[in-house]
């Protein structure tokens, strides 16, 4: 006997709507348009990487998602609440950790965590066991009597992201969370970071750090002047704005003019890094070059984020 499958009753992760939804944003400071329409948006269990270079536009973007700043137009739905016609409850369910430390350094560890909660309306429901499991998943117990200012770089980066959970947010915006940190104490804050992931909440960061941002993020959205240039998988923008192939050679090898000219022909300026020049070729361009100069020695590997913006300083305006 064959029956017929009930429907789901509930959406997929795929199909459920965005916790995050910013549509036609736009901001000037000054007289610069420093965000230019950019429309972006984050699921459940979902991590968003913001890259661009200084002044693409990245932390603009992040201060008016959590309501720091006003756009001048566009929409952000927070967990399906409007910031500007809902803002209570769409503040109720975003969290912050800014660039900066700004926890309060007259309170202890566990009463940074206490205070910070009690800003939240409706009150946080069984907020003492909520700040003890938040002080054992990001390692503080052991400090939790302690004034920050004793911490390590590291544990403080992790008080300033336990403070921006504590009250259950549904989206979470980590701007720049490692920066300064050592090697030990950043791959630290990733395991965090994959654990917001985990616990199903929808977490936006911005960094500077390329393997940090191919490693968090399952998707990545690419600023330039404001506007999103490009946006999708590590794989996909590579390809989108670098290329196949990236060829490395000395530029003080024989025949590097040769190769300059012949680059130059074909509208590829090289990227000059120490010594070297980096440049990118398609599979059919690197075909060509190595049937033009057979007797040249040089390193071919794949593209990396640091050549996406290498590729990046190409394309901004004098």
């Amino acid at each position: 006997m064959t029956g017929v499958q009930p429907e789901p009753s509930v959406l997929t992760a795929v199909e459920a709507p965005p916790l995050l939804e910013v549509r036609g944003l736009k901001k000037s400071l000054g007289n610069k348009q420093v965000v230019d329409g950019i429309d972006l948006s984050c699921h459940a269990g979902e991590v968003i990487g913001l890259l661009g270079p200084n002044g693409a536009g990245k932390t603009t973007s992040l201060r008016m998602c959590y309501g720091f700043l006003r756009p001048d137009a566009g929409s952000i739905r927070i967990a399906g609440h409007d910031l500007v016609t809902d803002g209570d409850k769409a503040r109720r369910a975003l969290g912050v950790c800014t660039q900066d430390d700004t926890f309060d350094s007259d309170f202890t560890v566990r009463g940074n965590l206490e205070q910070t909660a009690r800003y939240y309306r409706p009150a946080i429901e069984g907020l003492s066991a909520r700040i003890d499991a938040l002080l054992k998943q990001f390692g503080l117990s052991e400090f939790a009597n302690q004034k920050p200012g004793t911490l390590s770089g590291g544990y403080k980066r992790r008080l300033m992201i336990a403070r921006a959970v504590v009250h259950r947010p549904k989206v979470v915006f980590l701007d720049e969370p490692t920066t300064g940190l050592d090697p030990h104490a950043r791959m630290g804050v990733w395991e965090l970071v994959s654990q917001l992931r985990t616990d199903g909440m929808a977490v936006v960061l911005t960094t500077h750090y390329m393997d940090e941002a191919e490693r968090l993020s399952d998707r990545l959205i690419l600023l330039q002047a404001g506007k999103v240039r490009a946006s999708g998988t590590t794989r996909e923008l590579l390809g989108d704005v670098v290329g196949e192939h990236v060829v490395v050679l000395p530029s003080a090898s024989p025949g590097a003019a040769r190769v300059e000219a012949w680059l130059r022909v074909r509208g590829i300026p090289p990227a000059t890094v120490l010594a070297d020049w980096h440049f990118a070729l398609d599979a059919a361009g690197l075909a060509l070059f190595v049937s033009a100069f057979p007797e040249l020695r040089y390193e071919v590997r794949p593209p990396t984020l640091d050549d996406l913006f290498l590729a990046l300083s190409h394309e901004e305006p004098s």
